[in-house]
């Protein structure tokens, strides 16, 4: 196998729900609709989000409208961390080793963390 060939991640899975790989060097077909699949999941997980930003602003939803806003969104977050789990991979490792406490932990809103 040619070294320049690498597995990526790509942005659907099985029937069955199970990752799906690519292994090659990203210029043949089916990484060019990858590209393209990526890139729409993207753009339609932007559209979502202000969707989602209006519905919640309105103050008056059914439960119905929430639970549909809720399973739209998973789904589309599902995506998009498919979309950076395989963009990441794909990346030259850091001149450096990064560690655990680099990188913040979530804090609720107002909360900041001490240095």
């Amino acid at each position: 196998m040619d070294t320049n060939c690498t597995a990526r991640l790509l942005p659907w899975t099985s029937p069955e729900g199970k990752p799906c790989y690519l292994v090659g060097d990203g210029t043949g077909p089916v990484s060019r609709l990858a590209d393209r699949m990526e890139m729409e999941q993207l753009a339609m997980a932007a559209d979502l989000l202000d969707e989602a930003q209006c519905v919640l602003a309105e103050l008056k939803w059914t439960p119905g409208e929430l639970h549909l806003l809720a399973v739209q969104l998973t789904e589309s977050l599902g995506a998009v961390h498919r979309v950076a789990e395989s963009r990441g991979a794909r990346l030259p490792a850091p001149d450096y080793a990064p560690y655990e406490d680099d990188f913040p932990r979530h804090l609720p809103t107002g909360e900041r963390r001490a240095d």
